[in-house]
């Protein structure tokens, strides 16, 4: 009996081993009535302004495109809208917004800031410069970057390329430029150095929103006006009032674009929402310059053969006298402060080092292309 007993318990014990083993001997935990769940992170809703008018080709869709990406890699826990030039603060007024908080983010170009601090221009585009491709690989590889952020850290803002635009045209002039005495009192619109280098060769630089270029050369407020390239010039419609179309864009070699970040906005995302708008950022800055090296040729195409658009090329003595005034103007910005001193001889170093490179190679290579039999 006893030796039964025994025997009867020993099983019920190993049976009970078994059903713990398998889970099904455990009791539910209870919650207590002071616990609950994880709280589910609401979305984060952010504005973004730029410089220009709503969804116009390239500039306009670029930042469309970058909060579509954030929409996506986010699952939605990152929205990000997209107001145009003028919908909540004026086109030149991005900088500003972004730093009080206004908005969380901006898309415009640097060399607007220039009043902020001289340094901001060697961010965007330098006469006889950096071009796209080169730019990029400074911001990137170069030490850019971290003078980027030190330059804007006083203006409590983050910044990061936001696309470029390549080489672009010398601009649309109602007159023909034959000489340096064609500038001469000359009213441009034209930002950045490229301002200065004419203002010291005579003419007038006038920095206006893009939006109202077309009417300003229409009225004659304006005499001549740089913008982009054929994809952006060719939807303005400057082709019907102004003839002459020149080439090189000497003052603007490779235009970078800009995304600005509230720095109090960027430090409350968490590491992951970070990640995916750097990544959105990069894929943007990449996309614009294949975009525009695709639509350019054909916009240019359609300008002389449907618009009758006279191209032509700035003479070789103008463009020496404007490198010359260029590079003065270039070394007077650097001498503004020590932090411009610093991001100059950076942005320099790596110009030289790229020329000599390209030289062998791009340059190169262009020029083999061209030969004939």
């Amino acid at each position: 009996m006893k030796r039964r007993n025994l025997l009867t318990t020993l099983g019920m014990a190993a049976a009970t081993v078994v059903l713990v083993g398998c889970g099904q001997g455990e009791q539910p935990q209870q919650t207590s009535s002071t616990e609950s769940a994880p709280e589910i992170q609401k979305p984060i809703e952010w504005k973004l302004v730029t410089s220009w008018p709503k969804n116009f080709p390239g500039l306009g869709t670029a930042p469309e495109r970058f909060a579509e990406s954030v929409n996506k890699m986010s699952n939605g826990r990152l929205t990000i809208k997209v107001y145009g030039g003028g919908e909540l603060v004026p086109p030149l007024e991005v900088f500003d917004a972004v730093s009080s908080g206004t908005a969380d983010m901006g898309h415009s170009g640097a060399y607007y800031w220039k009043g902020k601090d001289p340094a901001t221009q060697f961010f965007t585009a330098v006469p006889f410069g950096l071009n796209a491709q080169e730019i990029s690989s400074w911001i990137h590889y170069g030490g850019g970057q971290a003078l980027w952020d030190e330059v804007y850290q006083p203006f409590n803002i983050k910044p990061m390329a936001g696309g470029n635009s390549g080489v672009q045209m010398a601009g649309w002039f109602n007159k023909e430029i034959n000489s340096l005495d064609d500038l001469k009192g000359l009213k441009m619109r034209i930002p950045g150095m490229g301002g200065e280098v004419l203002k010291r060769l005579g003419g007038v630089p006038v920095n206006i929103p893009g939006g109202e270029l077309f009417t300003a050369l229409q009225t004659g407020a304006i005499d001549a006006t740089e913008w982009v390239g054929p994809y952006n010039d060719l939807a303005f419609g400057f082709y019907k009032v102004a003839s002459y179309y020149y080439y090189p864009g000497w003052h603007e070699p490779g235009s970078m674009m800009e995304f600005t970040i509230n720095l109090d906005a960027w430090k409350q995302l968490p590491e992951d929402l970070q990640a995916i708008v750097k990544t959105a950022a990069r894929a943007t800055n990449q996309d614009m310059i294949d975009e525009y090296t695709a639509r350019n040729n054909a916009a240019l195409q359609q300008l002389v053969n449907e618009h009758g658009v006279k191209v032509k090329r700035l003479p070789d003595d103008v463009l020496i006298e404007l490198k010359k005034v260029a590079d003065e103007v270039t070394q007077e910005v650097a001498a503004s402060s020590d932090l411009a001193d610093r991001v100059y001889q950076s942005f320099d170093q790596f110009r030289e080092q790229s020329k000599a490179y390209h030289d062998i190679t791009e340059v190169a290579f262009y020029e083999a292309r061209s030969l004939e039999k």
